[in-house]
């Protein structure tokens, strides 16, 4: 196993890493709308949703691996009223690539986060 850190990321707020590779799979750790400097983003569910993508970028580059080797994502949502906001933000990122998906909607996210969002994805 390898761990992945990246500074351009939030580093993690508990004792678990941004991610781990095994074999050419990389794991990520959920990713919430945390600035690099762990400051939590001003705005609504999308403003948040970008941000959560801008971190996930992030931890897969620092892996080896990118939006279009993503194989498989959760996402936890707050409210399932969000759930047409943000897939119009997610269909951003995966636009050619469009990995196997769960979405639940959960009672609390870590910050009182509105989304947080993880990635399988294989590494090049």
């Amino acid at each position: 196993m390898k761990v992945v850190q990246t500074n351009q990321a939030p580093a993690a707020i508990g004792p678990y890493s941004q991610g781990i590779i095994v074999n050419n799979l990389f794991y990520s750790s959920g990713q919430i709308p945390l600035t690099a400097e762990g400051v939590m983003i001003q705005g609504g569910i999308k403003e948040q949703t970008h941000q959560v993508f801008k971190n996930l970028d992030a931890v897969l580059t620092a892996a080896g691996a990118s939006f279009e080797t993503v194989v498989k994502a959760t996402v936890f949502i707050k409210s399932m009223d969000d759930f047409a906001a943000i897939n119009e933000v997610y269909g951003e990122y995966f636009s050619t690539n469009k990995p196997a998906r769960s979405c639940v909607e959960v009672a609390r996210l870590p910050k009182d986060a509105l989304v947080e969002i993880e990635v399988i994805a294989l590494v090049k």
